[in-house]
């Protein structure tokens, strides 16, 4: 696993490099001319996570999805749901630290399909703006996507919801889609060794606007943390190997 997984991370930065380099032009030209070649750059990281790391996917519950401009909260576990978010909707528009805007080429391509730079550093004034970026995005008709942990966590370990995507569902008054997966347990955070096996993706029932902040923020909650622990014992039962990363003795 050491080899495929240290070869698929090579060949993940040189796809990208290669990509934005010879497709470099659409950054000065309209948006709806780049949007196949960002899908393009997502399906060929996750081809190329398929067939190096043997990785496979089961995604249901597309027919939720609504029309139009909308919020996807979804759990964050690894990097492999930012490449697969950007083929489940049209235009995403992710939540982001501004940090990633600097970085050449990644971050020029990021500002031009107009992600959402957030500084963490900046408590209620990032709130505020992160608020009226993502109004401009849902008039665009783009799919804002945050993670509602704020970054990447564990599977299987306590959740910790922060308040921005309450505010934000109170403020843009559009449905919320959320979205349960288990990816950390194939491709863990802060780690180069991917295990082989099925990446689970729920998408659930959208929540419609109207709801109090509070009554929300529970719902919410429950719903994707319920879903996302259901997909972790059924990949525990497929895919025995991956009770490394819970700490769980493999019983077979």
């Amino acid at each position: 696993m050491l080899v495929r997984s240290v070869l698929f991370n090579i060949v993940l930065y040189l796809n990208f490099t290669v990509l934005a380099i010879v497709f470099s032009p659409i950054i000065v030209l309209p948006q709806r001319w780049g949007w196949p070649v960002v899908r393009l750059w997502a399906r060929s990281s996750l081809w190329w996570h398929r067939l190096i790391c043997g990785s496979k996917e089961e995604v249901t519950g597309l027919e939720h999805r609504p029309e139009g401009g909308y919020i996807v909260a979804c759990k964050h576990q690894s990097a492999w749901e930012a490449f697969r978010l950007v083929t489940i909707v049209d235009k995403p528009a992710f939540i982001v630290k501004r940090e990633l805007m600097w970085l050449p080429l990644f971050g020029w391509y990021m500002a031009r399909f107009g992600q959402i730079p957030v500084n963490r550093g900046k408590r209620s004034a990032a709130l505020t703006a992160m608020t009226e970026h993502a109004r401009r995005a849902i008039a665009n008709g783009q799919q804002v996507i945050i993670f509602p942990e704020g970054t990447r966590r564990p599977p299987g370990i306590e959740p910790r919801y922060r308040y921005g995507i309450v505010h934000m569902y109170k403020e843009l008054g559009v449905p919320c889609l959320p979205i349960a997966l288990n990816s950390g347990l194939y491709w863990p955070r802060r780690s180069m060794i991917h295990t082989p096996g099925t990446v689970q993706v729920e998408i659930l029932p959208p929540i419609e606007p109207g709801l109090a902040g509070g009554e929300f923020a529970e719902r919410l909650q429950r719903e994707i943390e319920s879903a996302s622990d259901r997909l972790i014992e059924e990949a525990l039962d497929r895919d025995p190997g991956v009770s490394r990363i819970l700490n769980r003795p493999n019983l077979t």
